[in-house]
């Protein structure tokens, strides 16, 4: 049982203490889990997994982590431990932002907030990237999907069925060779 309040403990604190979602949470859950849980490569394999698996990134790596370290009963506190803060704070915000929305401090605040979260998402991205194999020489292929996705409104679901098809046509020719 101490395990378990354990891994519920450190995911809430991930979750109390990260705002920008799932990709801003990574560098936590790596500094918090890499090393004292999983290795580096298992970390990789769960955030690999957790990004293709439907639902919300940081609930996923919670959910993989637990399963990985305690089963399924290692999985469900784990994603009540990610889950819980930001569940608290987003009810207090609905509770009293009506009051304080206009409040200029409060604006302020979430003004100087935005540029922090692109910041703190965008550390994830560039890990990741390089975890991928990502390089200057492939760089173009990330920039080209991203351009389909935002400037042709191309739906990923597209973007993921053709990398596949690319992927598994790329494989053959190399078989072939």
């Amino acid at each position: 049982m101490r395990d378990l309040a354990k891994l519920f403990f450190i995911f809430a604190k991930i979750g109390l203490f990260t705002l920008g979602g799932g990709y801003a949470m990574l560098p936590l859950m790596e500094r918090e889990l890499v090393g004292n849980y999983l290795s580096h490569e298992d970390f990789l394999d769960i955030t690999a997994v957790a990004q293709s698996a439907p639902g919300i990134m940081a609930i996923n790596v919670a959910i993989l982590t637990g399963y990985r370290l305690k089963g399924l009963t290692g999985a469900a506190f784990a994603a009540c431990g990610a889950a819980l803060p930001s569940f608290v704070i987003i009810l207090c915000v609905a509770l009293f932002f009506r009051k304080f929305a206009e409040n200029p401090i409060v604006v302020r605040v979430f003004k100087g907030i935005r540029p922090a979260v692109v910041a703190l998402i965008m550390v994830p991205v560039f890990t990741l990237a390089k975890s991928a194999g990502v390089t200057w020489k492939t760089v173009w292929i990330c920039a080209v999907v991203a351009l389909a996705v935002w400037l042709l409104k191309m739906s990923p679901v597209y973007v993921v069925i053709l990398a596949v098809w690319v992927g598994i046509l790329c494989d053959r020719k190399e078989r072939t060779q």
